[in-house]
């Protein structure tokens, strides 16, 4: 009788069938044109509806608003020349060398925090962001953050609660499943305080990605290595590599500029021929 019992009401979950939902997602999206078209690629569908733990009804929704977003906020149209005065210290750059996975890494220094405008910094970052995703190799979806605190103090030229709950807003909404990790290299203890307070706006998925990182401490040391070659990482971050990491702002600005050539194409280009199935961006 027991094990008749377990036949009728033991529940087993089915597997979704994932490629049937994002078809099903792009239905229920309805017909897009231009700028959406191109965005909405299968693989972006496949991110929104990973976010949503597959829900279909959440991750149209959360689609949605990114599209409103995009196309109010027109991140695709940010060029360097508009943000270039928050990047003239470095706080935020693409690094030249790339984790163990082949992943971009944007390197965030916030002790080189060098304006008190908080949609200032929000803007420089989503156009690093959209560079990032310019960069992408093939096959490859995600970057990895690294935030070096050298130099970091708690004074009014660093980022303020707000703005830090912007970015991470604007990460999470609508760019969801980009990041791979976020390493909080050498972060002093007097960071903690703003880490209680933004923590509570940082969704579990996201937080799980977050590392706190220190010199010498093997277990960090553990986590750097599975993450980075250390034959490649420079030795500031624990890693055997010997180039110069100083940010060089004229050298820098050259490559965003041609990038920004090679993004104005990639978007102006023919939305005829992707059909929203291009895997080359979000």
């Amino acid at each position: 009788m027991l094990q008749k019992w377990r036949g009728q009401n033991q529940h087993v979950a089915q597997p979704l069938d994932h490629e049937k939902m994002i078809k099903e997602l792009r239905v229920a999206i309805g017909p897009l044109t231009g700028h959406a078209s191109k965005f909405c690629t299968d693989a972006c569908l496949r991110r929104y509806l990973e976010a949503r733990s597959w829900n279909l009804e959440k991750a149209k929704k959360m689609l949605e608003d990114t599209l409103e977003w995009r196309s109010n906020y027109k991140p695709h149209e940010i060029r360097w020349e508009q943000v270039e005065e928050e990047g003239k210290t470095g706080k935020v750059s693409r690094a030249n060398f790339v984790d163990r996975f082949g992943r971009p890494v944007l390197i965030m220094r916030p002790g080189k925090q060098n304006t008190k405008t908080g949609e200032g910094n929000v803007r420089h970052l989503v156009y690093l962001i959209e560079n990032a995703i310019l960069n992408l190799p093939e096959g490859q979806e995600q970057m990895s953050w690294l935030i070096d605190f050298t130099g970091y103090s708690m004074n009014a030229t660093n980022i303020q609660p707000k703005t830090a709950r912007d970015i991470i807003n604007v990460t999470q909404s609508h760019y969801p499943e980009r990041l791979a990790i976020i390493v909080l290299y050498n972060p002093p203890k007097i960071f903690q305080a703003l880490f209680k307070v933004i923590s509570y706006f940082i969704d579990p998925k996201t937080y799980l990605k977050i590392k706190f990182v220190y010199p010498n401490d093997k277990e960090s040391i553990e986590i750097m290595k599975s993450y980075f070659d250390t034959d490649n990482l420079p030795r500031e971050f624990g890693g055997k590599a010997n180039f110069n990491l100083n940010y060089d702002h004229e050298e820098f600005s050259k490559l965003m500029v041609e990038d920004d050539i090679k993004k104005a194409k990639f978007w102006e280009s023919d939305n005829n021929d992707t059909n929203g199935h291009s895997e080359t961006t979000s």
